[in-house]
């Protein structure tokens, strides 16, 4: 009987802590991101839905909640929760929007505005990455994702204009093709500045085809990454 017992329990699925990840994603939500002045209603349910645990595996659940980034392989980063939903309240994006991102990484970002937006077009020009990114979403069943392995400074014209472009990589300077498939009256928030110092994170606006740009505040980002690099 002992024996019988043992092997059942060997058996069972692990216990169900998904009541202690939402646990987490309040707490992140409440102390990290609407403490620090989000206020977007659609932000913060998506800062509260998405498993942010999910998207860093081998990261312990409560440091995956923490203020921080963390390292994802290939010596690129998630970026800390508050940066995720400031880039995103920035864009304001709406339930109609097509939205490109640069620079998938873990699919994080795209997670976070896919259950916000119509759609999410993402590019990420490591493969692995790309690759890992694209098994991930499908996965948790963001499926208003794509995934797309390529150089994210020429943008995706196939799938231009963009009512928002979100970029998680620091450009030295903002690649023009993004500036041409930004929709009129479009949005797109972007870290500019040199690699290995600090860059601006830097809002662009396009209201009848004129571009202004806004600095925000400063911010360190992993480099945007070109083929040659």
């Amino acid at each position: 009987m002992l024996a019988t017992l043992l092997g059942l329990l060997l058996l069972a699925p692990p216990p169900d802590t998904s009541w202690k990840h939402a646990g987490l994603r309040t707490r992140m939500v409440e102390r990290q991101i609407a403490a620090r002045g989000i206020t977007s209603p659609a932000v913060l349910r998506a800062m509260r839905s998405v498993p942010r645990h999910r998207f860093v595996p081998g990261v312990a659940p409560e440091l995956a909640y923490a203020d921080r980034p963390l390292p994802i392989g290939h010596d690129q980063t998630i970026s800390q929760p508050y940066i995720v939903a400031r880039m995103t309240a920035l864009v304001d994006p709406d339930a109609s929007d097509r939205v490109l991102e640069i620079g998938t990484g873990s699919g994080y970002q795209a997670a976070v505005l896919s259950t916000i937006v119509d759609s999410v077009y993402t590019l990420e020009i490591i493969p692995e990455l790309a690759a890992t990114a694209t098994k991930r979403l499908r996965r948790l069943g963001y499926d208003n994702v794509v995934v797309r392995n390529a150089d994210g400074f020429e943008g995706w014209p196939s799938r231009a204009p963009f009512d928002a472009i979100v970029v998680t990589a620091a450009p030295e300077e903002i690649p023009p093709p993004l500036l041409d498939q930004l929709a009129d009256g479009g949005r797109m928030i972007v870290p500019v500045g040199p690699t290995g110092g600090t860059q601006e994170l830097t809002l662009v606006t396009k209201d009848d085809g004129d571009i202004a740009r806004r600095t925000l505040a400063p911010v360190r980002f992993v480099p945007f990454l070109r083929p040659e690099d």
